[in-house]
């Protein structure tokens, strides 16, 4: 099983408690380590890998663990860690791919005392958070909100309003973010450089997003909304604008003969201008099924070509029920 392995945050990074206005330790109890497995024939095995590793945090007192659905899509066996180093298992609840969260239930007593679940949208530009591993004091971030802005990644995902951290957490999957009034704010998902030198930063998912599905996550295992059309493409912004740099196998776009190198330059009558503004016009156009009408540029020539798109959710293995 994959692991996190034995680390520690430098400590001229980590939280010290007399700086924060809660019991920074007991709240630090509350995330947990994650290890997952995968079936070797899961939709997502070739891009995530089988065995993978990162953190969830308590949420609910019948031992719900939230974390960064990348963490856990299709996972077979799924392995929880208390602060103190009691393990049990857990299963996937559910995942929602528009924001990017996860959810599993504790198979047994977690004995945790669950973060309360607060709200990302009073944090501003300057804010003192945490942004916690599993494991204490010695793997966490003293850190703060150094940007809220639209972040737009290659997999066909958009989030309006990102919150990015710094300095970053090493392994941020599925940390904490914990906000100035102790409470859950947000998710990590993902490590980022920006500029030159060591100008790397975290984003995280704003837990906001979180109230509106939590409800249909835990009943239904998905949003009870109709899915985005999904095309299975990864997709970069380059000089000549949107270019596809790979197709998921088997997916939508691969089926219509998209091709690595080509360049997106409108959806339907939409010009394409940027990743998030490509992929938004493409959810415009309805539900998953619509086709999906794009004009390309491949080897200096233009052509049209329209997909037939999918549920992505359609291609996963369902999680195991317990």
């Amino acid at each position: 099983m994959a692991s996190l392995g034995d680390w520690k945050i430098p400590s001229a990074v980590q939280p010290r408690p007399a700086n924060y206005a809660y019991d920074l330790d007991q709240a630090l109890t509350a995330v947990v380590a994650l290890s997952a497995r995968a079936p070797d024939n899961a939709f997502t095995a070739q891009a995530l890998g089988t065995e993978r590793a990162g953190n969830g945090v308590a949420i609910g007192g019948e031992g719900l663990v939230l974390t960064i659905g990348y963490l856990v899509t299709e996972a077979e066996t799924v392995w929880l860690t208390t602060h103190d180093g009691r393990s049990l298992p857990g299963h996937v609840v559910g995942f929602d791919a528009a924001t990017g969260f996860g959810l599993v239930q504790a198979l047994g007593r977690l004995d945790v005392t669950p973060l309360p679940v607060g709200s990302s949208a009073g944090l501003k530009t300057g804010d003192a958070v945490v942004m916690a591993g599993a494991g204490g004091r010695h793997r966490a971030v003293a850190a703060r909100i150094v940007a809220r802005q639209e972040f737009a990644g290659y997999w066909e995902y958009v989030l309006d309003d990102a919150l990015f951290t710094a300095p970053p957490h090493p392994h941020w999957g599925g940390t904490a973010l914990i906000g100035p009034a102790g409470d859950l704010v947000g998710i990590g998902s993902l490590q980022l450089q920006q500029g030159e030198g060591d100008g790397a930063i975290n984003m995280v998912v704003p837990i906001d997003l979180l109230k509106p599905v939590l409800s249909d996550l835990t009943r239904r295992g998905r949003p009870a909304t109709p899915p985005r059309p999904w095309l299975g493409l990864y997709a970069t912004e380059m000089e000549d604008g949107v270019v596809v740099m790979g197709l998921a196998t088997g997916g939508p776009a691969e089926a219509a003969d998209l091709r690595a190198g080509d360049a997106i330059l409108a959806v339907g009558d939409t010009r394409v201008k940027d990743l998030a503004q490509c992929f938004r016009s493409v959810w415009a156009l309805g539900d998953a099924g619509v086709p999906v009408p794009l004009t390309l540029r491949r080897d200096g020539k233009t052509l049209s070509v329209t997909i037939a798109s999918a549920d992505r959710d359609r291609f996963l293995v369902a999680p195991q029920l317990h």
